[in-house]
C-alpha cells in the first residue's frame, strides 16, 4: 500500500476515534454550562428586579436651597456637608440579596429654568432630616423647602423640542489624579469677597443667561465609595482600583519600590537615593496625597440642555456646558470632558442619523434617566468616577456675593430669632 494511503487511513482512524470522545465530553458538559449560563442570567434579572422594587418602595424629596443674601463660607462648608452624608452601609447579605437594598445615594442639582438659577438636592425622604441638619449647621442663613420635582413637567416631543445631553468623564486615564479644586483657587484661605475667584461663577453666569422657553440642568449623582472590586485571581479578596492607581503613581513619582516603599535607585556605593522631583511633579504629589486624605465618592455628572427646535442654540447650550466644566481642569492633573460614547454628545453628521431616529430615542432615554436619578443601578447604570469631597464641593457649593448673576435668587434679608425674654 502506498505511503500516502497509509497516512490517509491513519488520519481517518485518528479523527474517527477522537471526534466521538470530544462530542461526548461536550454533550456531557453542556447541561452544566447551560445551568451556569441560566444561573448568571437569572441572577442579573433577580438583582435588577429586587433593586427596582426597593427603589419603588421608597419616597423621595427634592429640596430647594435658597441662598442667604451673604454667604461668607468657603466651599469647605459644603465639603463638611458631604462628609455628613458619606455612608458606606448597604445592609447585610439578606438585605442586599433578598430585599434589594443598596448604598444610599443623592443627586446634587444646579439648574436653570428660563434663566432662574436654582440649587436642588434629591434624596430619599427618610434621609432628608439628616441632610437638612448638615446644611443648616454650615449655612445658618439658608432656607430649605421641599419642592415639587421640576423634571415632571418636561415631556419629550420630537416635533417641537430638541435635547442635548452628556455625561462628563475625566480627561486623564489615571482616575486617581484630582481635578482643580477650590484649594487650588485659594478659596480655602477665605479671602475677602471681592478678591475671590470662584470657578463655579462662570457656570452660574451661563445658567443665568438661559433664554425664555429653554432649560439647562446639571445633576451630580453621588454615593460613598468603598473597596468592592474583586482582586484578579481571587474569589473573596477585594481591592480598590482608585487607591491602587494613586499609590502606584506616587511610588513612580518618588522612585519607590511598591513593596518596600523605599527608594529604588542605587548609587555605586550601594546607598538608596530618592529621585529628585520637578516643581510640577511636586504639585502632583501634593494633590494626590491631599486627595487620598479626603472622603471618596462614586460620582456621575450629567448635563441637559432643552430648547424648542427653532430656538436651539448649539454654541450657547453645548459650548456653555463644556466651558463650565473646563474651570475645574488643569494640564498636569485632571479635568472633565463630555463622554463621546454616551448619550447625545456625538451623533455624527445629519446623514448618519436618518430623520433623527437615533437622536429622538436617546433624547427620551436620557430624559428618563435624569428624572429617575438612575446612576449606579439599573435601568440606567453607568460607570462612575471616583471623586473626593473636596472635588465635589468645588463643583457644587453655595457661592458668595462674588456670583452676582441676576438669575441667582437669594433670601432677601437675614432672619433673626425672637428674643428669649418676651413676656408670655
Amino acid at each position: 500500500m502506498p505511503l500516502s494511503e497509509n497516512i490517509t487511513l491513519l488520519t481517518n482512524e485518528f479523527h474517527g476515534s477522537l471526534l466521538p470522545e470530544t462530542l461526548q465530553i461536550i454533550i456531557y458538559l453542556s447541561p452544566i454550562a447551560l445551568m451556569i449560563l441560566l444561573a448568571w442570567v437569572f441572577w442579573n434579572l433577580w438583582m435588577r428586579y429586587i433593586r427596582g422594587k426597593f427603589y419603588n418602595s421608597l419616597e423621595y424629596s427634592v429640596l430647594e436651597l435658597k441662598l442667604p443674601k451673604e454667604t461668607m463660607k468657603s466651599p469647605l462648608a459644603m465639603e463638611v456637608v458631604l462628609g455628613a452624608i458619606h455612608n458606606t452601609a448597604d445592609g447585610g447579605y439578606v438585605a442586599r440579596l433578598w430585599r434589594g437594598e443598596y448604598r444610599p445615594y443623592y443627586s446634587l442639582e444646579l439648574v436653570s429654568i428660563e434663566g432662574q438659577v436654582k440649587f436642588f438636592i434629591w434624596t430619599e425622604s427618610r434621609r432628608k432630616g439628616g441632610l437638612m441638619s448638615a446644611l443648616y449647621s454650615q449655612y445658618p442663613g439658608i432656607e430649605i423647602y421641599e419642592h415639587e420635582d421640576y423634571t415632571h413637567g418636561v415631556h419629550y416631543d420630537a416635533k417641537t423640542m430638541k435635547i442635548w445631553a452628556a455625561e462628563f468623564v475625566f480627561t486623564e486615564k489615571n482616575p486617581a489624579l484630582p481635578i482643580k479644586t477650590y484649594v487650588d483657587y485659594g478659596l480655602d484661605k477665605d479671602p475677602k469677597e471681592e478678591l475671590k475667584v470662584d470657578p463655579l461663577s462662570y457656570y452660574i453666569e451661563h445658567l443665568s443667561s438661559v433664554p425664555l422657553n429653554q432649560q439647562n440642568w446639571m445633576q451630580i449623582g453621588i454615593r460613598a465609595h468603598k473597596k468592592e472590586k474583586r482582586k484578579h485571581g481571587h474569589i473573596f479578596t477585594k481591592h480598590d482600583p482608585y487607591k491602587d492607581a494613586a499609590d502606584k503613581l506616587i511610588n513612580e513619582l518618588m522612585g519607590r519600590d511598591a513593596k518596600t516603599r523605599l527608594p529604588s535607585t542605587k548609587t555605586e556605593e550601594g546607598r538608596f537615593v530618592p529621585i529628585k522631583t520637578s516643581t510640577v511633579e511636586d504639585e502632583v504629589l501634593k494633590a494626590l496625597q491631599r486627595s487620598l486624605s479626603k472622603l471618596p465618592f462614586d460620582a456621575v455628572i450629567r448635563t441637559i440642555y432643552i430648547a424648542p427646535r427653532d430656538q436651539f442654540n448649539t454654541p450657547f447650550g453645548i459650548g456653555g456646558n463644556i466651558s463650565g466644566m473646563k474651570q475645574f481642569s488643569t494640564p498636569h492633573l485632571n479635568g472633565l470632558k463630555p463622554n463621546g460614547d454616551k448619550w447625545i454628545h456625538q451623533l455624527g453628521e445629519p446623514w448618519q442619523d436618518y430623520k433623527d431616529i437615533r437622536r429622538n430615542q436617546l433624547s427620551k432615554k436620557v430624559l428618563e434617566a435624569y428624572k429617575l436619578r438612575s446612576f449606579f443601578y439599573p435601568p440606567f447604570e453607568t460607570e462612575a468616577m471616583v471623586m473626593n469631597a473636596e472635588e465635589l464641593a468645588t463643583i457644587y457649593h453655595l457661592p458668595g456675593s462674588v456670583a452676582a448673576s441676576p438669575g441667582l435668587e437669594r433670601v432677601p434679608s437675614k432672619k433673626a430669632e425672637a428674643p428669649s425674654n418676651l413676656p408670655l
